[in-house]
């Protein structure tokens, strides 16, 4: 990763800019989760890597930056579990994995399901009943032959997810985000992550992150430089027991995003399932400062 002198680098305002555009032009509607939400449909951001790591800066996150790399690591690692996430310091899934949640799916508690990310990731269902483990071939496909259009991954199993009368959803949270479209173009690596559904004021900031830091580890296992990062969100929205929280952040000033590089240990790493968020480290972060409370919708 190139990146600009951090005097050369401009402030980056999309995620503000999107959180002013929902809030002026989003529509109401009702949520399974409690709280309307105000969405529009179809946001996307555009980050120039060279020009920071996308760390939003108008609220701090310096305290949680690494915990979104755990969580892909441990996706990654196809591990779909509370205890499985639990093992990579991911403790925010309780809510998500409770006896009632997963009984209601006929799941064991604390499973998410065969439906979930880390099963799609890493143990994707074939046709002659065996599995598919998406990103040892993502890699593989982008060093053996980087000129096709078809270094994709998907979270969705679309048998596990549907729902309707006669139908048992086998997931206790539908994948929201993981589309990753990857192109090698002019020896540079462009990394699309589609969205279908983003929490814009505590998702998208984590998403921004994992989403990144993706770019970097297939930028290390390929020899491509990560070039640029582009986040596409469908469904972006604000529950509006958020809306209170954001005056401030939108009052306040974007400031130039942060460094980040692996670290001595990180460049080690020579098999995508080892990498942690550990293997990462921030640098020239100059925030504003972190505001509690923002409600999570579960």
């Amino acid at each position: 990763m190139k990146y600009l002198p951090v005097a050369e680098r401009r402030p980056d305002h999309q995620y503000q800019d999107m959180l002013k555009n929902i809030l002026e032009n989003g529509v109401f509607s009702p949520t399974r989760q409690g709280p309307a939400a105000k969405t529009l449909i179809g946001q996307q951001m555009h980050f120039d890597l060279s020009n920071g790591f996308p760390v939003i800066t108008e609220r701090s996150v310096a305290g949680f930056w690494r915990k979104p790399i755990d969580e892909l690591c441990a996706f990654i690692n196809g591990e779909r579990t509370r205890d499985g996430l639990a093992k990579y310091g991911v403790m925010w899934w309780d809510q998500w994995t409770t006896a009632a949640k997963s009984q209601k799916r006929g799941l064991q508690p604390g499973d998410i399901g065969p439906g979930s990310y880390g099963a799609a990731f890493h143990d994707f269902p074939t046709a002659d009943g065996g599995s598919f483990d998406q990103f040892k071939h993502l890699v593989e496909q982008i060093k053996e032959l980087p000129e096709l259009r078809t270094h994709f991954v998907t979270p969705w199993i679309p048998q596990y997810i549907v729902r309707g009368k006669g139908k048992q959803q086998k997931v206790t949270l539908a994948p929201c985000h993981g589309w990753i479209h990857v192109r090698i173009i002019d020896g540079g690596l462009y990394l699309h992550m589609f969205q279908r559904s983003g929490d814009v004021p505590i998702g998208v900031p984590s998403n921004m992150i994992q989403y990144a830091a993706l770019a970097l580890i297939l930028e290390h296992l390929t020899g491509y430089e990560a070039r640029q990062y582009v986040h596409t969100i469908s469904d972006a929205h604000i529950y509006e027991d958020q809306i209170e929280y954001l005056n401030e952040v939108i009052a306040r000033k974007s400031r130039p995003f942060p460094t980040v590089h692996l670290t001595e240990e990180g460049k080690k790493v020579t098999d995508i399932h080892d990498f942690r968020g550990e293997h990462f480290e921030l640098s020239d972060y100059d925030p504003h400062p972190s505001i509690k409370g923002i409600p999570v919708a579960a």
